[in-house]
């Protein structure tokens, strides 16, 4: 047996128990795969982030939800920078390059008395492919009717880096009465169907925010929710500025988006899309916070199974 240590911060939040849990462990180098996955499904946060070393960026960032390993997550790299910071790891540098599974990333770095840290990621180009199959099906899947799903916008598979189904909602209302069933989600998302799913729509809680979500996990993943969703933020921005405004905007665009209210676990992504000669480069930033340590026993054995 050996000892673990996890370091739980919460992204998108500068409140403790707000916004989206990761936990960061900062002797990834040490350990296996293996190790790592059993770390994750010990912790059992939607991720649980490995800094390691990097031969091509400053520095490479494995994820790893409690049932496997991911190609990025945007809010355990916002808490993974955060920690790197303030332990003093980065020195004074404030942009850097992660190596990820989804591509090398640039990293900036805001620091304010006032405000405190802000990381700027960039995301992988956003890419979109076609949902096919049942609407019915799908909204039942979350428990919502057919109706309560937007008519003038298309149900998209989006991806900067992870994809996920993008579902435009009607209104904000019905939020409240999702009851994802993620077991059937495969099923139904037969393109993709380790997708996870990703309803939003344009009315807000508060109302400085453009767009609220919730985040649905693919059933692979070993969690039903995630609070507030970095990655899907992002390719959600690119989708606003292509389907809802159309690409009428000027050299880049500035949203909010706002998610979790429903769990109580509401935080903020804020997302800037902006216009290049292939599609858009999109960016996100957040904030993060520390909430305390923990120690996670290794076992010789490893006694869980995963879905690979």
């Amino acid at each position: 047996m050996k000892s673990i240590k996890v370091h739980h911060y919460d992204a998108f939040s500068m409140e403790p128990n707000k916004g989206n849990p990761a936990g960061v462990v900062l002797n990834g180098d040490n350990l296996t795969d293996k190790e790592m996955q059993e770390i994750a499904f010990k912790v059992g946060f939607n991720e649980t982030a490995f800094p390691v070393k990097s031969e091509v960026a400053d520095l490479k960032i494995r994820f790893f939800t409690p049932g496997h390993e991911m190609n990025l997550c945007g809010h355990a790299t916002i808490a993974t920078v955060y920690a790197l910071k303030t332990k003093g790891l980065l020195g004074d540098k404030t942009e850097l390059t992660i190596e990820t599974r989804a591509g090398i990333l640039p990293i900036k770095i805001r620091s304010s008395s006032e405000s405190g840290i802000f990381i700027t990621m960039k995301q992988a180009s956003p890419r979109f492919e076609e949902f096919k199959g049942s609407k019915e099906d799908l909204a039942k899947s979350i428990g919502l009717k057919k109706s309560d799903i937007h008519d003038n916008l298309p149900i998209l598979y989006g991806s900067t880096g992870t994809w996920t189904l993008l579902i435009p909602i009607r209104e904000l209302a019905v939020f409240k009465k999702m009851r994802p069933n993620n077991k059937e989600f495969p099923a139904i998302l037969k393109e993709m169907p380790k997708s996870s799913i990703h309803p939003f729509c344009l009315e807000t809680f508060d109302t400085k925010a453009d767009m609220h979500a919730r985040h649905f996990s693919s059933p692979f993943s070993g969690t039903i929710e995630d609070a507030v969703t970095g990655t899907a933020s992002g390719v959600m921005g690119a989708f606003f500025a292509k389907y809802i405004k159309n690409n009428n905007f000027e050299d880049s665009l500035n949203l909010t988006v706002e998610q979790g209210h429903e769990i109580e676990k509401d935080g903020r992504v804020m997302v800037q899309i902006s216009k290049n000669s292939e599609f858009y480069d999109v960016e996100i930033t957040g904030n993060a916070v520390y909430v305390k340590d923990f120690d996670i026993c290794l076992e010789d054995k490893p006694s869980y199974s995963t879905n690979r």
